[in-house]
């Protein structure tokens, strides 16, 4: 149980992280892992060396083209399927096998295959380090795009208040407008009603000027 331990400790934390670290972590490494979906290390986990890439392929609904992935990082075809070699065997061994006895099998079957041990560890170690660098590609190229989006939303959200604000001045600039043309017409209705309505009536119907009322077709307004 100890080995076991201490194997886990030693060699998976390096690479990745698991249910029991994550659990570790301090709450500003989560908040900043949750931001990028980067992974979460706890203090004492050893960080994973990053393989250099060359222009990472993109992952479409998070549709990851891993052997894509690999090639961008260095890691070639004939790596790639000599460590897929020896995932296969492994992945068709019955899960109840003990696993020592399948340690037995998967090594026997690859040196019969001709397929040194030590170049299958070499080429899943040179995986694991050109995942954590896609990984850390996505969540910088995220943490961009956040930034870029969240300046353009500040920009809009900037433009719509002023927006709003030139709306709102030009409906109380209409309702002042209405308040200030009510105010002349009832001046100027004192004054015609002064000459009385039959004379203004009069005057509507014989200007050549001016719309009887009665005759006016509805007119919404312009």
């Amino acid at each position: 149980m100890s080995d076991k331990k201490n194997w886990g400790s030693t060699v998976l934390g390096w690479f990745v992280v698991r249910p029991e670290d994550e659990q570790g972590a301090t709450g500003a490494t989560d908040a900043a892992a949750g931001e990028t979906g980067a992974t979460a290390y706890t203090s004492d986990q050893p960080v994973v060396p990053l393989a250099p890439m060359t222009n990472p392929p993109p992952a479409p609904g998070g549709n990851v083209d891993f052997a894509a992935v690999f090639t961008s990082a260095g890691v070639g075809p004939e790596h790639q399927e000599r460590f897929e070699k020896a995932a296969s065997l492994l992945r068709s061994l019955p899960a109840e096998t003990d696993p020592a006895v399948k340690k037995q099998i998967v090594e026997a079957s690859l040196k019969a295959f001709g397929v040194p041990i030590d170049k299958i560890i070499e080429a899943g170690v040179e995986e694991i380090q050109a995942l954590e660098s896609y990984i850390r590609a996505g969540g910088a190229d995220t943490q961009t795009l956040l930034g870029e989006s969240q300046d353009r939303i500040t920009q809009f959200e900037t433009e719509i208040r002023r927006i709003k604000q030139v709306m709102d001045e030009r409906v109380q600039e209409q309702q002042a407008v209405v308040r200030s043309c009510n105010e002349r017409k009832l001046d100027v209705q004192r004054v015609l009603e002064f000459f009385g309505q039959e004379a203004v009536a009069r005057v509507v119907r014989e200007s050549p000027k001016l719309i009887d009322p009665a005759q006016a077709p509805n007119q919404a307004p312009g």
